[in-house]
């Protein structure tokens, strides 16, 4: 696909890069606190699922002009903020970084060390599944990661602090509402005009933490059961309806509209994205069909005995660039060994060949 043609159907997408957003996604959050206001008297933030990290950002630019605020009113801690993602993430001022996974206790307990033992004030998360296009099974996957991440809140977020995470609207939404008003009285469901109203996402909004008294958390998934719920059975706090709010004023440009690249009669200028993809799935099969071209190596099969062997010899290795290394090197020894074959095979028949004239 085209830069141009890339930039001129999505305009978040541009106004990312031209703004220095890692992702359009950047926008959501904005929108979102434009209407609920989540970020009021917050110090201390956790983005979930945070790669590429324009959530972070946010947090970070946020945070730090409440700081300010508080600073001239008196006494206040510097903000912090902690993002955690199973994916490296390139670094982000006044952002620690912590690669785990937010269904492990331990990833909880390293959360509340970097914020000296206490709790933090928001916790947000924009992660989804990998959709496979069988609608049922992502909008499955999909809440599953919503109680994960609501999992891990109930360990790191104060009583009285907010949640803000992606759901997938479907027909069974409103369990999910109802096992989150169990922990929160404030309930919404936002759609951000950054969100293409082709898409069934949108962010449930929780405010005023109150888990249940006695509640003990654990990282446990208590609502998966072989056994069909009847919805319609539900009463009191188990079945509530939860308000839809559209986040973004009308002034601001619709995500599924196409606009001229000279928007606002300002002049165009491509930018490149703000940070590029640290590891790809795809980078390791760019480098290799570029250096068997560039050896001028015949077509061989994704996976051919030197590949998987250099695999075997080297699966524990965590380095994703360590493998690239030693697989390039393996292909050219391969290489090196297959020109003297030949070569020694050369000179072996102009032997012969010598003999027979004589």
């Amino acid at each position: 696909m085209g830069k141009t043609s890339k930039d001129k159907r999505d305009i978040y997408y541009r106004k990312a890069k031209e703004e220095g957003w890692r992702a359009r996604s950047a926008f959501k959050l904005l929108q979102i606190d434009s209407e609920c206001h989540i970020f009021e008297g917050v110090s201390k933030a956790v983005d979930l699922c945070a790669a590429p990290g324009s959530w972070s950002q946010v947090l970070a630019r946020k945070l730090n002009e409440n700081y300010k605020q508080a600073l001239e009113k008196g006494p206040a801690s510097p903000p912090k903020i902690v993002a955690v993602d199973l994916q490296a993430m390139a670094p982000l001022e006044g952002v620690i970084q912590l690669q785990g996974d937010i269904t492990n206790i331990s990833t909880a307990k390293q959360i509340i060390e970097h914020f000296d033992n206490t709790q933090a004030d928001l916790v947000v998360c924009d992660g989804a599944p990998d959709v496979t296009g069988l609608h049922d099974m992502d909008i499955f996957i999909q809440s599953q990661l919503l109680l994960a991440a609501l999992n891990i809140a109930t360990h790191i977020l104060k009583k009285g602090g907010t949640f803000v995470a992606k759901i997938f609207r479907a027909k069974d939404v409103t369990f999910l509402y109802a096992q989150l008003r169990i922990f929160f009285p404030y309930v919404y469901c936002t759609k951000p005009s950054s969100s293409r109203n082709s898409s069934i996402e949108a962010f449930v909004v929780c405010k005023y933490y109150s888990p249940p008294e006695d509640y003990e958390p654990n990282m446990l998934n208590p609502w998966l059961t072989d056994e069909p719920c009847n919805f319609k059975q539900l009463t009191g706090v188990n079945r509530v309806i939860v308000p839809f709010v559209v986040c973004g004023d009308l002034t601001q440009p619709d995500s599924d509209t196409n606009y001229p690249l000279n928007f606002e009669e300002k002049e165009y200028e491509y930018h490149e994205p703000v940070q590029a993809p640290i590891a790809p799935p795809y980078e390791e099969a760019i480098l290799r069909s570029k250096r068997r071209a560039d050896k001028n190596v015949s077509d061989q099969s994704d996976f051919n005995d030197t590949d998987i062997e250099a695999a075997i010899e080297h699966g524990n290795e965590s380095l994703i660039s360590k493998f690239k290394q030693t697989l390039c090197s393996t292909i050219d020894n391969s290489e090196n060994d297959l020109s003297t074959i030949e070569n020694s095979a050369q000179i072996k028949g102009n032997e012969n060949q010598t003999d027979i004239d004589t």
